[in-house]
């Protein structure tokens, strides 16, 4: 795949505009701007004239619609006077949401810390215990605007767009789509053998990345969750797979340690350990029509310059056959 060469949206925000963007909320940064990593929206750490610092973040265009944004931002909130540990907007002049020129933005407060050390069972444990208490705010009412995660929308719609613009090249096409639908018939088949579990509010992508952990000796420390910009509705074990790693037995073992933190707070329906593999399947189709969709921004191709050749779809059809094995094997315990 190659870019398209025109301009993409966010070539017009530039460090000036960041910073005009800032200003124009009454808060005034005294000109120290740093971009913090992010792929699907642009991000910026900038220091205030006072001394403080906080995070922008700057939607990407016409991926979620204000009424969305503000859907999460609310969920975030929510979780706030829970006293859960996520990092939420901040409100302005009685708004989290923002706009300036063509962008909408808003502006969090900075905080640091590391990745967990996942192979630490205690650490584990503790994240699973505020897992739990998110997902107890997250019970109490469904997403109205954000949609779900479901077979739908991370399989089906995923592999029909890329079809539709022709994204797989034509040597690879058939591999891909027939290991796909197999694949497809297994989840489907995963979801209906699980039946029909419970689904709420989720963070939606919790993976080691988006847990800030600070030492638990300190006031407040321990893990801290941000970027909900993937919030949807779903089954719970969506925010507990993507923290596993190794082989099945350090798996169990990670899994037992989440889900004991969990159920000090919420039950945690052992059905749904029998999606993981499906969830797996799915993120894996998702992440390949997101990278597609993406091809116009410039980091994309800089950042993924293996994407899109016959070897990349070779692979993700082997990738995609080792899951339909991994769905028919049996699940995880805890």
């Amino acid at each position: 795949m190659t870019p398209t060469g025109n301009r993409h949206p966010f070539d017009a925000l530039t460090p000036d505009v960041v910073l005009d963007a800032l200003s124009a909320i009454g808060l005034h940064g005294d000109g120290r701007l740093t971009a913090l990593n992010s792929f699907e929206n642009r991000v910026y750490q900038a220091h205030l004239e006072d001394g403080s610092a906080v995070v922008l973040k700057f939607y990407r265009p016409e991926r979620w619609s204000e009424a969305q944004i503000l859907e999460e931002h609310g969920f975030a909130q929510e979780l706030v006077a829970a006293e859960v540990p996520v990092v939420a907007p901040l409100s302005v002049a009685g708004q989290t949401l923002h706009r300036h020129q063509d962008f909408m933005f808003s502006v969090s407060p900075r905080r640091g810390g590391r990745r967990p050390e996942l192979d630490d069972l205690e650490v584990l444990e503790w994240i699973g215990r505020f897992l739990g208490r998110l997902h107890v705010v997250g019970a109490r009412q469904p997403f109205l605007q954000r949609p779900a995660l479901d077979i739908a929308q991370f399989g089906e719609e995923p592999r029909d767009w890329l079809l539709r613009h022709h994204a797989v090249p034509t040597e690879s096409q058939r591999l891909w789509r027939d290991t796909l639908d197999r694949a497809l018939d297994g989840v489907a088949e995963a979801f209906a053998r699980a039946g029909d579990v419970a689904t709420l509010r989720l963070h939606g992508d919790c993976h080691p990345g988006n847990i800030l952990w600070t030492p638990s000796d300190l006031p407040g420390g321990g893990p801290h969750f941000v970027d909900l910009d993937d919030a949807r509705s779903g089954p719970a074990v969506q925010d507990l797979w993507m923290l596993l790693g190794g082989d099945r037995a350090q798996q169990t073992r990670q899994l037992g340690a989440l889900v004991d933190g969990y159920e000090e707070f919420r039950d945690f329906d052992r059905r749904e350990l029998a999606l993981i593999e499906p969830l797996r399947t799915l993120r894996l189709i998702h992440y390949s029509a997101w990278l597609a969709r993406r091809w116009d921004d410039p980091i994309f191709p800089i950042n993924f310059p293996w994407f899109g050749t016959p070897a990349y779809w070779n692979e993700q059809a082997l990738w995609l056959a080792q899951q339909a094995e991994a769905m028919a094997s049996a699940p995880l315990v805890a």
